[in-house]
């Protein structure tokens, strides 16, 4: 197939290749669509049981393609973790790796037909003994869980908000779409109490002001009242604390960490910021070039870091009272995710290697209770729990 095809001069591909691939691609996504709204008209076809009745979410090898113009782009292949009942997992990896898309695949927010999920199941837990398998959910049953039994703290609260809606309606918004009965004085008592919960003093000002009027650290508080509105099971926090000063960081992750403890939710949080980690999560899932590499508890990840590339993650990070000339630099780059390896995807940035990484991909070893670590070092030592899968396009 276009999709093997070798690229022209090792960098280009020749416009005949393209259009090949552009065929394929076409050919392909719109019989994964078709297989899609096949599924929403059978429950039976996307209601399914957790592994775990104790967990929210699971991950179940998950891969998530985009189909673009030059190839098939691995951005999450062979994903698995979960995120147990009331706890915070922190999702940490460099830019790029998966983390945003894994957490897009969870709420269907992927930029379709180009962005597909298109291998494994995301578990998520309704309570009444059953899960619903979100990869295979439609849309019209997506939107009632979306925004309301899980809901997202995007990225970037500059422009997250409506520049052109008052902070009350884009609040009031949520529970009008999720509670159709709660009359207009319920909902805006509803919204000025969350704009109160998450620490907005002047909740009656700020509930008519636009987002132009707010600092960066105000918006960032709208979002989570906005995803706190209908008390979800499950709040996925992407980098919530990216674009915050220092000071309004903490702030923030003092107000989620106390919030999660009040309405009795789990936090996915989304960030490369390993020293937020350290402060918020209970569980870590270290992620790299679309695999998950390394997971364990936050102290298996900090106080025995096992893989080569987490190990380097930690030595990169400053020291408080530690001087140093520079910080150390993991050497090399990510691979191509069009084209990638048959053998560990860090294998050429590694400075640990041993005899079995000539090998294919390394299989998930359990060497504690806890820990789970994607690395032949321990191959001898540990449990193999089974390889991570990738789809195969052309089978699709």
């Amino acid at each position: 197939m276009a999709n093997n095809e070798k690229k022209k001069g090792g960098s280009y591909i020749s416009a005949k290749a393209s259009r090949q691939i552009s065929k394929f691609n076409r050919k392909l996504t719109k019989k994964l669509e078709k297989d899609r709204n096949d599924a929403g008209k059978d429950p039976a076809l996307y209601t399914t049981k957790m592994k775990n009745p104790d967990n929210v979410v699971e991950f179940d090898n998950v891969c998530t393609y985009f189909f673009t113009d030059i190839g098939t782009v691995k951005a999450v292949d062979g994903v698995t973790f979960d995120v147990p009942k009331c706890s915070t997992v922190g999702v940490v990896g460099e830019s790029g790796c998966g983390k945003s898309v894994t957490s897009l695949s969870l709420m269907q927010l992927l930029q379709r037909p180009t962005g597909q999920t298109v291998g494994g199941e995301i578990r998520f837990n309704t309570g009444d003994g059953n899960a619903l398998n979100i990869v295979k959910t439609p849309t019209a049953k997506m939107q009632e869980i979306r925004g309301n039994r899980i809901s997202m703290i995007f990225q970037e609260p500059m422009t997250s908000l409506n520049p052109v809606f008052r902070i009350g309606r884009q609040v009031n918004e949520v529970l009008e779409l999720h509670h159709p009965e709660m009359t207009e004085e319920q909902i805006k008592a509803r919204t000025l109490e969350m704009l109160e919960l998450v620490g907005i003093a002047n909740k009656e000002g700020v509930y008519n002001m636009y987002p132009h009027e707010l600092s960066g650290g105000m918006r960032q508080r709208v979002m989570i009242a906005i995803a706190l509105a209908c008390t979800p099971e499950l709040i996925i926090a992407d980098e919530p604390t990216t674009a915050l000063d220092v000071t309004i960081q903490a702030q923030i992750l003092d107000l989620l960490r106390e919030l999660k403890d009040k309405i009795n939710s789990s936090i996915m949080l989304i960030t490369h910021d390993l020293g937020v980690v350290a402060n918020m999560a209970d569980y870590v899932v270290v992620m790299y070039a679309g695999r998950v590499i390394e997971k364990g508890t936050a102290d298996d990840i900090f106080h025995n870091p096992c893989h080569p590339y987490t190990i380097g993650l930690m030595k990169s990070k400053p020291v408080v009272g530690k001087k140093v000339e520079e910080l150390y630099n993991i050497p090399g780059s990510v691979p191509n995710p069009v084209d990638m390896p048959n053998y560990c995807y860090f294998k050429d940035r590694c400075e640990m290697q041993c005899e079995h990484c000539s090998g294919q991909y390394p299989p998930e070893i359990k060497i504690s209770d806890t820990h789970v670590v994607s690395c032949y070092r321990f191959f001898e030592q540990g449990e193999i729990l089974g390889y991570p899968k990738s789809a195969n396009v052309e089978e699709l």
